[in-house]
């Protein structure tokens, strides 16, 4: 199965970090593409989006394009990540969604702090990343021919 759509996350941050690897875990059906910022391939899928921007919050690019940013980004993928699907409901309900941008905002501009606070950098040594079937992971060597 090909991914819907590839989510662009800060991975300097690791409040960004933790939640991305949470919902790699949530999206067994793979229909995400989850590509940190470091990745040089990143900043290619969002022409004309500045770098200060892309860290600011998280977009997600459609196969069409599309891009969405923030908490509208973050309805996109629950709608399409089966265990998700009671919070893209939810984001759904009419004026819900500027509630869910302006708490997005508020947490994005204190992610540092709330990293620190909650102890994300160690939850993030506790829970490891999930391989992708669609791709090797760092520790496997691609196939020779």
């Amino acid at each position: 199965m090909t991914a819907t759509a590839t989510m662009l996350y800060d991975d300097t941050c690791p409040l960004c970090t933790f939640q991305m690897r949470s919902l790699t875990w949530l999206d067994w059906g793979e229909r995400i593409r989850w590509r940190p910022l470091s990745d040089p391939e990143a900043a290619a899928l969002v022409p004309g989006v500045d770098r200060a921007d892309l860290r600011a919050a998280v977009h997600c690019v459609t196969p069409d394009g599309t891009v969405h940013r923030g908490a509208h980004a973050i309805r996109f993928v629950a709608g399409r990540v089966p265990l998700l699907m009671p919070l893209a409901l939810l984001l759904w309900i009419p004026g819900v969604i500027w509630v869910a941008e302006w708490v997005y905002r508020f947490v994005s501009r204190h992610r540092h702090r709330l990293s620190r606070l909650f102890g994300c950098e160690g939850a993030c040594s506790l829970l490891p990343e999930r391989p992708s079937s669609r791709e090797p992971t760092a520790t496997e060597a691609p196939n020779e021919t």
